[in-house]
């Protein structure tokens, strides 16, 4: 016999075989070892399915199981490192805040009750007269500084705003801090002036928050905004020291300046050279304006305000020049 046909007789046995081995009527052995014939076998066989399906079902409820468990056990760890942090440090995440209307309130960087209706009816026409030596040299300093302003920004108010609030939310921080490092020099309340500096100072920079929503500044207008903000820190800070009362005499200037600017943007936006878009929902919110408030809604909010620095500044250099400080005359904490 040759090899191809023992391979051949080989593979028929092994067939025989399997179909022996895996067929689903038992044989005559099985029937013996069984004793209960085929109805015995057909019994082994579905018992044999049910438990393979019982089986498999027990492990995917076990495998659901797991999974929740390990789910559930996550977030008991995110919540119990947030609560040991917040517990160790003794600070509690504030709850989320909601406006009048019940709707989310979406801002961190100042809380509802910051907000205000702003004073619309202030009289924008005030003056200062300047009698004094030290009055004509902070008018007249203030002036000159108008003339470049002028001629870089033109009638580009948006950016002209922008770049005018960078330097005008310096003079409220810088006093505050100096007024409360003489509270604890010499051991001495303020009169509620150094909340007044750094109210007025955090009130101009929401001026910038609101207006960068307007008008993006471009990069060179970014770098004069450095240069500009370090000449000024330090010669606000260095005059200050020197003569408060020329330092508040400039801002009220600087500020009498604001208003005007504002005025002719707000002549800008009537006459149609300035698009009067939406207002930006965070000036909405601050100012408590209407839903459908515009550009020059805020234009005329912020030009009260800066009418309301002037008048402060302008009291507060007057209190200097009568012989006295700031401490002896109660501050006018909220009046923006």
């Amino acid at each position: 016999m040759s090899s191809r046909m023992a391979g051949s007789v080989l593979l028929r046995r092994a067939g025989a075989g399997a179909s022996r081995l895996f067929a689903t009527t038992p044989s005559p052995a099985a029937r013996a070892v069984l004793g209960g014939g085929e109805g015995a076998w057909v019994r082994l066989m579905s018992t044999s399915a049910a438990s393979q399906v019982k089986d498999e079902a027990a492990k995917a409820v076990k495998a659901e199981a797991a999974k929740a468990v390990k789910a559930e056990a996550a977030k008991g760890d995110g919540e119990k490192k947030e609560v040991a942090i917040s517990s160790y440090w003794g600070i509690e995440q504030s709850k989320k805040l909601v406006r009048e209307d019940g709707t989310e309130w979406k801002w961190s960087c100042f809380r509802p009750w910051e907000t205000y209706t702003a004073d619309t009816s202030i009289d924008l026409t005030k003056h200062h007269v300047p009698n004094t030596m030290l009055d004509k040299i902070a008018y007249y300093t203030v002036k000159s500084l108008r003339f470049p302003t002028d001629i870089f920004f033109q009638r580009r108010y948006g950016c002209r705003a922008m770049m005018l609030e960078t330097v005008a939310a310096v003079p409220g921080m810088v006093g505050g801090m100096l007024l409360h490092l003489r509270s604890l020099r010499r051991f001495e309340q303020s009169g509620g002036w150094i909340r007044a500096l750094l109210e007025e100072a955090e009130n101009e920079r929401m001026h910038l928050m609101t207006f960068m929503e307007v008008a993006q500044p471009r990069w060179y207008e970014r770098a004069l905004v450095i240069a500009v903000q370090g000449v000024f820190f330090n010669a606000y800070f260095f005059g200050y020291l020197i003569s408060p009362k020329f330092a508040h005499r400039v801002v009220g200037y600087l500020e009498e300046e604001a208003v005007h600017s504002y005025t002719e943007f707000l002549k800008d936006l009537d006459d149609g050279k300035i698009d009067n878009v939406p207002a930006p929902a965070i000036a909405i919110d601050y100012w408590r304006l209407p839903a459908n408030a515009t550009l020059k809604d805020v234009v005329t909010v912020v030009r009260a305000d800066e009418a309301h620095h002037r008048d402060v500044n302008h009291f507060a250099s007057d209190v200097y020049y009568q012989g006295m400080q700031l401490k002896a005359t109660p501050a006018p904490i909220g009046y923006h």
